[in-house]
C-alpha cells in the first residue's frame, strides 16, 4: 500500500515536473508548431497511406534539402537581428561557380564542391558582412542590392543558359544511399550538429545572441560586432553555396534560374522555428521543426490531390496561422520592428 508521506511525495514532484514542462514549452516558442505538426502527420497518415511509407519520407526528407540549408544560413543571420534577401541568387550563381572549378578549371568534384562552398562563405562574408557590419549600411538595402547583383552575374558567366554536369560524386549525393538513409539527409543531419555546437558551445555563438538582443552593449561588452556580423553572413553563404550544390545534383546542371520563393520559404521556417526578426531570440533547432513543416504539410497537400493554386493558398494560411499562435504562446502581441528592418547601422558600427 502507498503511504502517505509517498502520495505527497508524489503530488509534491507532480507540480514541479509540470512547471518544469510549462517553462520548457515557454522558452521554446515552436512547441506550438510541433504540435501542429504532429497533428498534420496523423491527419496525412490517416487520409494517404502512402505517406508514412519509406519511399515517401525519402523523397520528402530530400525535398526539403534546399530550404534546410537556406534556412540554417538565415537562422544565423537573423540571430543577429539582420536578414539576407540575397541567399537565392547565391544558390543559383554557386551552381555556376561549381561549374567554373569543375568543368574550366578541371578541378575534382570533391575539390570543387569544397572552394564552391569556400567561396559562398567569401561572398556572402566580404560583400554582406563587410557592408554591413563594417561599413554600417542597413541590412535591406544591401541584400537587395546583391540580390541583383549576383542574379546578374548568373546570367552573364551562364549566358541564360543551364549547364549539364555529369559526376559520379554529385550522383551520390543527390541519389546514393548510405546505412538506408539517403545522402543527402546525412549530409542535413551533419550541418544541423555542427550548427547547433557552433551555437549553443561556442564563444561565437554567445556573439551572436549578444549582437541580435542589443548590439551597442555587446560591443562594450567586448564582442567585435563586425566581425561577428560578418561571420554569420559568410555562414549565411556558405550554406547557400551547399544548397546551389545539392541542387546541381539533384537535376545534374546548373540552372541560372533559382527559387524564386526560397528565400520566402526560408523566412516561413525560421519564423515557425520560433526565431524573431528583431534578433537574438531562436536557434537552429526550432528551425528544422519549421522546415519540416512545411515539408510535410506540402507533401500530404500532394498526396491528397489539393491543385497547386489551392496548396499555396492552405500552406499561406497555416503558416501565418502557426506564427500567430507563437505569438500569442509567447505572450507578446505580433508586430514588426520597422527601423529593425531597415537595419540599425548606427548601433552596428
Amino acid at each position: 500500500m502507498t503511504s502517505a508521506n509517498d502520495t505527497d511525495t508524489v503530488s509534491a514532484r507532480s507540480p514541479g515536473r509540470l512547471a518544469r514542462a510549462l517553462s520548457w514549452s515557454a522558452s521554446n516558442q515552436y512547441v506550438g508548431v510541433l504540435l501542429v505538426l504532429v497533428c498534420l502527420v496523423i491527419v496525412f497518415s490517416v487520409r494517404e497511406p502512402r505517406f508514412l511509407t519509406v519511399a515517401n519520407i525519402r523523397v520528402m526528407l530530400t525535398g526539403v534539402a534546399i530550404l534546410w540549408m537556406i534556412s540554417l544560413g538565415l537562422t544565423v543571420v537573423m540571430l543577429t537581428g539582420g536578414f539576407d534577401l540575397s541567399l537565392g541568387s547565391m544558390l543559383a550563381l554557386s551552381g555556376f561557380i561549381f561549374v567554373g572549378f569543375y568543368l574550366h578549371l578541371g578541378v575534382p568534384a570533391l575539390a570543387a564542391v569544397m572552394l564552391t562552398v569556400v567561396a559562398g562563405a567569401l561572398i556572402g562574408g566580404l560583400v554582406n558582412g563587410l557592408l554591413i557590419g563594417w561599413v554600417g549600411m542597413p541590412f535591406l538595402v544591401v541584400t537587395i542590392g546583391t540580390l541583383s547583383l549576383y542574379q546578374g552575374i548568373t546570367y552573364l558567366v551562364s549566358n541564360g543558359q543551364t549547364t549539364s554536369l555529369t559526376s559520379s560524386l554529385l550522383d551520390s549525393i543527390g541519389f546514393d544511399t548510405a546505412l538506408g538513409v539517403p545522402i543527402t539527409v546525412w549530409i542535413m543531419i551533419g550541418t544541423l550538429i555542427v550548427a547547433l555546437f557552433v551555437l549553443r558551445r561556442t564563444y561565437f555563438g554567445r556573439d551572436i545572441y549578444a549582437t541580435g538582443g542589443n548590439a551597442t552593449a555587446a560591443r562594450l561588452a567586448g564582442v567585435n560586432v563586425t566581425r561577428t556580423l560578418m561571420l554569420a553572413y559568410g555562414i549565411a553563404g556558405a550554406m547557400a553555396a551547399l544548397a546551389g550544390v545539392l541542387q546541381a545534383a539533384f537535376i545534374s546542371a546548373a540552372s541560372p534560374v533559382g527559387s524564386g520563393t526560397i528565400i520566402f520559404d526560408a523566412t516561413a521556417a525560421v519564423l515557425l522555428g520560433g526565431t524573431v526578426l528583431g534578433g537574438g531570440v531562436g536557434g537552429v533547432g526550432g528551425t528544422v521543426i519549421g522546415v519540416l513543416f512545411l515539408g510535410v504539410l506540402q507533401n500530404g497537400l500532394s498526396l491528397s490531390g489539393i491543385a497547386s493554386a489551392w496548396q499555396q493558398v492552405i500552406s499561406g494560411a497555416i503558416v501565418i496561422l502557426a506564427v500567430l499562435g507563437q505569438q500569442l504562446q509567447g505572450g507578446r502581441r505580433p508586430n514588426i520592428d520597422l527601423r529593425g528592418l531597415l537595419g540599425r547601422s548606427s548601433d552596428r558600427a
